[in-house]
């Protein structure tokens, strides 16, 4: 059956990723996180001419206007993860539980001082200023193209893996910082105002994959070295600052004196669990107008 939307023919059927009974399933998921699956770029290519957002981080399928809504039956957003669509859900279940190691971007982002905010707050205001917080995260992280990996306590963590942020994922994740801090410290960011809040930004290789039970996806998380640098750098960072490795500089194109990132500072930060220093770029962001 062929579905015609945005004046462009598409087939009304769930997508099959690229499972190919040859290749490991490593090396399957290899391809999706980096983006380089065939069938993932095909779908791509036609869901491109169908112009609705918000749209599936995997194969970019629209959730909204005419063309989401002739495609809801089998790309419509999944009940438990809306940043991926059904028909992606279901084809990454037949691939299975699993993961590669890829170079991907990450943002850490918590509260300053969150347990003395606790105990001048009422537990429904401190209540309150989380899902604040985390709603701002969420925002942030996806409007930039990145994958919330998940909130813990006051913490939260944005993941922007090449297949679903693109090849600029490190320049996203920045920007994604940067927008979260400066979302955070406006006036109104919740009903007590303001929100200390410090980040970190860093790229390097970490093991992607799923997570779930032994037959069914729930979602995905990274683990690796890069991930526990990533964190450390934003429990270093102070209430409106935003502290970004060299390595995200280099790969976001820019270089050690801060080109690009405006208002920045190099400094050497000590990093628990690392021999060496580690060089960061110090940015801080001032609130949304």
């Amino acid at each position: 059956m062929i579905a015609p939307v945005g004046g462009v023919a598409i087939e009304a059927a769930t997508p099959r990723l690229p499972v190919v009974d040859e290749r490991s399933s490593e090396e399957q998921w290899r391809e999706i996180l980096t983006g380089s699956a065939p069938e993932i770029q095909r779908l791509r290519r036609v869901f491109r001419a169908v112009p609705a957002a918000p749209r599936c981080k995997l194969c970019h399928a629209p959730y909204r206007g005419a063309g989401g809504f002739v495609l809801r039956p089998w790309f419509g957003p999944w009940e438990r993860n809306a940043q991926l669509c059904k028909a992606c859900f279901r084809g990454l279940n037949r691939i299975g539980i699993g993961g590669a190691e890829v170079e991907l971007s990450m943002l850490f982002a918590d509260i300053r001082g969150s347990t003395g905010l606790g105990e001048r707050l009422r537990p429904a205001e401190f209540t309150a200023l989380l899902q604040s917080f985390y709603r701002l995260a969420a925002d942030a992280i996806v409007a930039e193209g990145g994958i919330v990996d998940k909130f813990v306590g006051d913490e939260a963590i944005g993941l922007f893996i090449p297949g679903y942020a693109g090849h600029g994922h490190a320049a996203a994740a920045i920007r994604s910082g940067r927008r979260l801090l400066a979302a955070v410290a406006a006036a109104d960011a919740s009903t007590a105002g303001p929100i200390p809040v410090g980040a970190g930004v860093h790229t390097g290789e970490a093991f992607v994959g799923t997570v779930g039970s032994s037959d069914q996806i729930s979602d995905f998380t990274a683990l690796g070295d890069s991930m526990n640098t990533t964190a450390r750098l934003s429990s270093l960072a102070a209430a409106g600052e935003l502290l970004v490795s060299v390595d995200a500089l280099r790969a976001a194109g820019a270089d050690r004196s801060g080109v690009g990132e405006p208002g920045g500072e190099l400094r050497t930060v000590e990093v628990r669990g690392r021999e060496a220093p580690l060089e960061v770029l110090s940015i801080r962001v001032t609130p949304t107008a």
